[in-house]
């Protein structure tokens, strides 16, 4: 069994990355923290217990910062819906977290387990910032950090020309974990948009799994299906959360490139805008595995595997 941490924004393909997680029977998940981001943190945190209820688990759910470090909140529910599950009428209210604060326990579980967990960050990476700070040391005490963020080396941008929407909430929580040591694996949107876009006859072939956790990760989608078709103009919805926790679960197939990384702070059109030095001009040491390429045929069938 494989240690899992999960730090999550919870919206719609968030929930698909859990249901991945949770369902892979050589992971272990010791805890989901959350983060405000693509909802604000209320509606993040009864989105991740709704899940975990969903999947019958038994993970604690924490929750966290509800603000970015030194930003207001942008949230993104003209991506996600109003509740950032689609709007298709789920009950997402009354649940209760466990209690303890998402930074702090992100902290003592790490140390807990030295050199045993991988760190999946799927929203702002605000939560991890001010555990760093906190407490530094932690970032050698992980065996991999997998983060769903950025635009790989060449963009785009889903929320502004260049910069991805995590990345673009809090860009100061970035900066602090990029210089954090951590051994980072970034996974951008660039690889989602590529290779995991819900075609019609992707959606037909998960549709046809006819699991719950099939017809729930399809369904969340509703929002996020319509921003596809008429903003980013792709054939369907796309999945950077799950396609992110596939490179986590099954690295093998990915191609990476090991580079030097900074993040623009702003102000905008530039705000979390990944700076990579491809070439070294900027004399900075690589400090981040950036995927290039997760073959979709890999991602898909994993996905399936894990809604079967």
């Amino acid at each position: 069994m494989r240690s899992f941490l999960i730090d999550t924004d919870t919206a719609s393909d968030d929930a698909v990355a859990m249901i991945m997680a949770l369902r892979d029977p050589e992971i272990d998940v010791l805890a989901f923290t959350v983060v405000a981001g693509n909802v604000p943190l209320e509606q993040a945190v009864q989105n991740a217990l709704y899940t975990v209820e969903l999947c019958q688990a038994d993970v604690p759910v924490y929750a966290g910062s509800p603000a970015p470090m030194l930003r207001e909140l942008g949230t993104a529910e003209n991506v996600h819906g109003q509740d950032g599950l689609g709007d298709i009428g789920l009950d997402l209210s009354g649940r209760t977290p466990a209690e303890g604060w998402a930074p702090k326990v992100l902290i003592d579980t790490i140390r807990a387990h030295p050199g045993e967990i991988t760190l999946v960050a799927l929203g702002p990476l605000t939560n991890l910032a001010i555990a760093l700070l906190w407490d530094p040391e932690i970032a050698t005490m992980l065996d991999r950090c997998v983060i769903m963020g950025g635009t790989g080396l060449n963009g785009p941008g889903n929320v502004s020309a260049n910069a991805e929407f995590n990345f673009w909430v809090d860009p100061e929580a970035v900066r602090v974990v990029l210089r954090s040591g951590m051994p980072l694996e970034f996974v951008g949107w660039d690889v989602s948009i590529e290779s995991a876009v819900v075609t019609p006859e992707r959606h037909a072939a998960i549709r046809a799994i006819d699991t719950k956790f099939a017809h729930f990760s399809l369904d969340v989608q509703a929002v996020l299906a319509s921003f596809a078709f008429e903003e980013t103009r792709l054939k369907g919805p796309d999945f950077p959360d799950p396609i992110a926790m596939a490179h986590a679960i099954d690295p093998t197939p990915a191609t990476t490139a090991r580079v030097a990384v900074d993040i623009a702070i702003g102000p905008e059109p530039m705000r979390g805008t990944l700076i990579v030095d491809q070439f070294g001009f900027q004399g900075g040491e690589p400090n981040v595995d950036v995927v290039t390429d997760y073959p979709s045929d890999h991602f898909f069938d994993l996905l399936s595997q894990r809604l079967a």
